[in-house]
């Protein structure tokens, strides 16, 4: 008998519409934007509830006996999926709450920099534009428009170093706008090597591309295991090796966890949850508030599934790699446009595409309530009148549309998807996307 990961074929559930059945979408939605806010099939759901429906049976021996025991258990399956010690790996409820941490976390002197690249998740662009208006801190930006290869990427990345006093320099393993993979690997050989710290953004990493994370060697490195792991809403794995913890002194927010220093005279709080974690640095993240920590406790419940139902690792990206860049190919045949990559075809080694619409050009002092305008009635259309959700973003003076490849998903969704593009532009085009506007928004030559 065939098996795949040890299980029999026969026992597999096939990837594309077959595996629908597993997941929760109303009859005829079709879900191609997965990469924004993922989404976690039925069998996780009832393992979140059921660890719900015991917080709410007996709320204080779950929280403070079962809870810890439980986190222990998720912790020790995602350590062995990074292949990291398990004293390493803590949760966060997304990668912007772990780089906020480790920035509000580090020590600035005058002179230090924050080197980050312009395709920098947004959020944490404004997380260093926060951080250097209040310490000492500056920051430097790579700037770049692609397609450029990764050898440019790196090389640029390597001149900012030696030109700057970097202190800790941010990036992407997937960019999530425009979505595409950067060469983050070499990215951050180039810090160790310049004696630089790394944070490595990978909110799309995990169940996403390979991520071995004692291979990477980065000192900091975040993963939201909710995007494309199919952990329910809101789970990050936080890595922290053990050399860089005692950087890290306090959670976000701080909590019970947190060790002050000693001040003469005052004494030390009584913590009010039993923290049982292995070291200090664990313990600082156990409990951090009373919030549902339930996403934290189905990391083996969604790794079971992927092996299981899914057949493996593997498997999953082999067909997601696959569908994502067929699907770029016929979106962009159709549409008569092209797939945003570079020569090398590096940055789609991804589960993205990112296809042009074909609407004209904008000069560049383009108005941004005409750019919204528009791609608010694409979004807003799209959804109301053909129940999906595509995310389309205005890069380089151009529409894009960026099309998630997943298991749940095969090559006729996109089919039918360039088509319902293809309307939407015409219809931009006749100026549709400016009725019920407000006046003064700009009219666009589309």
């Amino acid at each position: 008998m065939a098996t795949i990961n040890g299980k029999p074929a026969s026992q597999l559930t096939t990837f594309g519409h077959e595996m629908r059945k597993h997941f929760l979408f109303d009859e005829g939605f079709v879900n191609l934007n997965h990469g924004s806010f993922g989404t976690y099939p039925r069998p996780i759901r009832d393992t979140l509830r059921d660890f719900q429906d015991q917080a709410e049976a007996t709320p204080d021996p779950f929280i403070r006996f079962e809870y810890p025991r439980r986190l222990a258990e998720s912790r020790r399956a995602m350590a062995s999926f990074l292949n990291v010690p398990v004293e390493e790996v803590v949760f966060v409820p997304n990668a912007t709450t772990a780089i906020n941490t480790v920035l509000r976390n580090l020590t600035f002197n005058e002179g230090d920099k924050i080197a980050y690249f312009s395709t920098i998740y947004g959020a944490c662009e404004k997380t260093v534009d926060y951080i250097t208006e209040t310490t000492p801190a500056g920051s430097v930006k790579v700037e770049y428009t692609y397609p450029v290869s990764d050898d440019w990427m790196v090389q640029q990345f390597r001149d900012l170093l030696r030109a700057e006093k970097v202190k800790v320099a941010i990036f992407d393993t997937v960019v999530s706008v425009p979505g595409l993979r950067m060469p983050f690997e070499r990215l951050a050989e180039a810090c160790r090597e310049a004696d630089v710290l790394s944070i490595v953004d990978a909110a799309h990493g995990v169940g996403h591309i390979p991520l071995d994370l004692r291979a990477l060697k980065a000192d900091f490195t975040v993963s939201n295991a909710h995007k494309w792991l199919f952990v329910p809403r809101g789970c990050a794995v936080f890595h922290i090796p053990l050399r860089n913890q005692h950087l890290i002194r306090s959670s976000l927010p701080t909590s019970h966890g947190f060790e002050p220093l000693p001040v003469p005279g005052k004494k030390e709080l009584v913590k009010p949850i039993p923290l049982v974690g292995e070291s200090a640095f664990v313990q600082n993240f156990q409990f951090v508030g009373t919030i549902d920590n339930s996403p934290y406790l189905c990391i083996p419940a969604a790794l079971k599934f992927r092996n299981e139902v899914c057949g493996g690792e593997e498997k999953i990206m082999t067909y997601c790699r696959n569908l994502a860049k067929e699907a770029g190919e016929i979106v962009s045949t159709i549409l008569g446009t092209n797939v945003l990559d570079n020569e090398e075809g590096t940055l789609t080694n991804c589960f993205f595409a990112n296809v042009r619409l074909p609407l004209a050009k904008q000069p560049a002092d383009v108005g941004v309530s005409g750019v919204a305008a528009v791609t608010q009635f694409m979004t807003r259309t799209m959804t109301a009148e053909s129940k999906t959700f595509m995310q389309i973003t205005f890069y380089n003076n151009n529409w894009w549309v960026r099309l998630s490849a997943t298991i749940y998903l095969e090559i006729t969704d996109f089919e039918w998807a360039a088509g319902v593009l293809k309307d939407l532009c015409g219809r931009a085009k006749k100026g549709e996307y400016l009725k019920g506007q407000e006046e003064g928004i700009e009219h666009l030559n589309l």
